[in-house]
């Protein structure tokens, strides 16, 4: 994604009043441009094969065709689109498949906006992006941590404040290993907590243990 540009996302999810929430949240912000929304996964690989978003975010379940079978189609197409799974269901299976046929993303449908904002970011940026529960719920099946990089969709910049977090530095010493301002540091904190959903200190050494920084 270029700097500045806009975002093109779908919608699709057969439940109306959550499709139109989820376009209402994102219609004011001035990076998005929700292009087309629909239904079902049928109407999903239509539209996407029409209007070729950077973003397709979608339901897994819905009838005529779910999403992850139409999650398949839109894969073969070509295009550049990346597919976001917004999902009730934390479900292991639900995820394994989503991430081996080539989705960038799943998060569950009660996530803050921010976080909903972010994973949207991440994935139209070329990152793979897994909630924080989606992620804790991946890894603690058995066989299944390392078959993907989850991220959470931190920069360079943010692994390396949160590797230092974890090895138990303050903001201060943060700062000066880096090179960097105190305010800027606090700025790397927040922004990461608020994408891992990480609380105190020993949440995001926790954090960092996962991702092997």
């Amino acid at each position: 994604m270029k700097p500045n540009s806009h975002i093109k996302i779908i919608i699709v999810d057969d439940h109306d009043l959550l499709r139109e929430g989820i376009s209402a949240r994102l219609s004011d912000v001035g990076y998005i441009e929700i292009i087309a929304e629909g239904c079902n996964g049928q109407e999903a690989v239509t539209l996407c094969k029409q209007f070729k978003p950077d973003v397709l975010l979608m339901d897994i379940s819905m009838p005529v065709m779910n999403g992850l079978e139409a999650a398949k189609q839109i894969m073969q197409l070509g295009i550049n689109t990346r597919i976001l799974f917004l999902s009730i269901y934390d479900d292991n299976e639900y995820i394994q498949e989503a991430l081996r046929i080539g989705a960038s993303g799943f998060v569950l449908k009660d996530v803050s906006k921010p976080e909903m904002l972010n994973a949207i970011k991440s994935v139209a940026e070329g990152a793979t992006y897994l909630g924080p529960k989606v992620a804790a719920s991946l890894q603690s099946s058995s066989g299944v941590h390392g078959e993907t990089e989850c991220t959470y969709g931190l920069t360079k910049r943010e692994k390396q404040v949160l590797a230092l977090i974890a090895e138990g530095h303050l903001n201060k010493e943060i700062a000066y290993r880096l090179n960097i301002s105190i305010r800027t540091v606090e700025s790397h904190r927040s922004a990461i907590r608020d994408k891992t959903g990480g609380g105190n200190a020993a949440a995001l050494a926790k954090i960092a243990r996962e991702l092997r920084l």
